[in-house]
């Protein structure tokens, strides 16, 4: 099934950097802290390189070998039609799963920090309402959204760095490595599954990519300046709040905005991380679907992928209910099988296709 919809080089890099946010933004802080203490800002270095050099060549050389295929078509081309559909069909599944962990964490955070009194259902049901109108309304369309959303991200995330700097203690990273290397290497895998092997959904996209030569270009801006912008973000909670507070917090980074004081006259702008988390979440989320509507209609052979997607998004509503009992276990458990989920399908499932289609066409030479 071709997708008619083209962007540009600069649309998929600003794409890249609100997902990368995304989620990450809020939750990566203290799931790193908690490895690596005061040293979480070197594994942020390291994730971002293994992104950078690893992950992102990985990607690009698997779609390059296909330019006009989705991961979806070209996995039936190369696995055969029955074993390549039942690959397609766990990664929709996947793509499904990740919608609605998404989905959850927009209820919990919305529900603990903001909107206390308005049940998560409500927030779930508006939220993925706006959600599906952009994944029918297409790339493009999304992609329009994206490059207006970025101005503010960037200058909100400029404004937070500039106003919380002052607060900075230097002690508070210190002693550096005092735990060893071992924690800092632990710490860089969550964060190297959570946020850049999800990437893996943008071989979705691939071929709606006007020029499909600058993928590689254009997703090592958007992983540069993403990644860099967590980097500062766990930095500067270290800094601020110190290893112990970030690790207990569940959102260190809107509690490191809260601490924001200029004068006492600037003080309790908490928003400006809330609308950082907003706009990039809501890109991630419907990247993430429209990935998952997509794949199935390429899996199940339809013409149009719009047909699925208010059943799917019933769907999704009723996994991000089922799919953890309370927060605790989500911020606790739930990163731990997804972590399995996620190297499948972002690390061993495009190993496997690449090594599957070189050996083929050595074979054939």
């Amino acid at each position: 099934m071709s997708n008619q919809q083209k962007i540009s080089a600069t649309q998929l890099s600003v794409i890249i950097i609100l997902y990368i946010v995304g989620t990450s933004i809020l939750l990566a802080p203290s799931l790193l802290v908690s490895f690596a203490k005061q040293d979480a800002w070197i594994s942020a270095i390291i994730g971002v390189g293994v992104g950078l050099f690893f992950i992102l060549p990985l990607y690009n050389g698997l779609g390059k070998l296909y330019p006009n295929m989705t991961l979806v078509e070209y996995s039936e081309e190369i696995l055969g039609k029955w074993f390549g559909k039942t690959v397609s069909f766990f990664f929709f599944i996947y793509l499904m799963i990740l919608c609605a962990l998404v989905l959850r964490n927009i209820g919990d955070f919305m529900a603990t920090q903001i909107l206390s009194e308005t049940p998560p259902l409500a927030v779930y049901i508006f939220f993925i309402s706006i959600v599906i109108m952009g994944a029918r309304l297409g790339l493009e369309p999304m992609a329009r959204a994206a490059e207006i959303f970025i101005p503010f991200v960037i200058l909100l995330s400029f404004f937070f760095m500039i106003f919380i700097s002052p607060q900075a203690k230097i002690e508070n990273i210190q002693p550096m490595l005092g735990n060893g290397i071992i924690p800092v290497l632990k710490a860089s895998g969550p964060f190297i599954v959570f946020p850049f092997l999800e990437l893996i959904v943008f071989l979705m996209i691939f071929p709606s990519l006007n020029r499909s030569q600058d993928f590689k270009k254009a997703s090592s801006i958007g992983i540069l300046i993403g990644g860099t912008i967590i980097v500062i973000t766990i930095t500067l909670s270290i800094l601020v709040l110190g290893s112990d507070i970030t690790e207990s917090q569940i959102y260190p980074t809107y509690s490191l905005a809260k601490k924001i004081n200029i004068g006492d006259f600037l003080t309790r702008i908490e928003v400006i991380i809330a609308t950082i988390w907003f706009f990039s979440i809501y890109i991630k989320l419907t990247v993430c679907f429209y990935g998952a509507a997509l794949s199935l209609s390429q899996t199940l052979n339809l013409k149009e992928y719009r047909t699925l997607t208010y059943p799917l998004g019933i769907i999704i509503i009723i996994l991000s209910i089922i799919v953890s009992p309370n927060i605790v276990y989500e911020l606790t458990e739930v990163p731990k099988t997804m972590r399995s989920y996620t190297l499948t399908f972002g690390l061993f499932f495009p190993l496997l296709l690449t090594t599957v289609s070189f050996m083929r066409k050595k074979s054939q030479k």
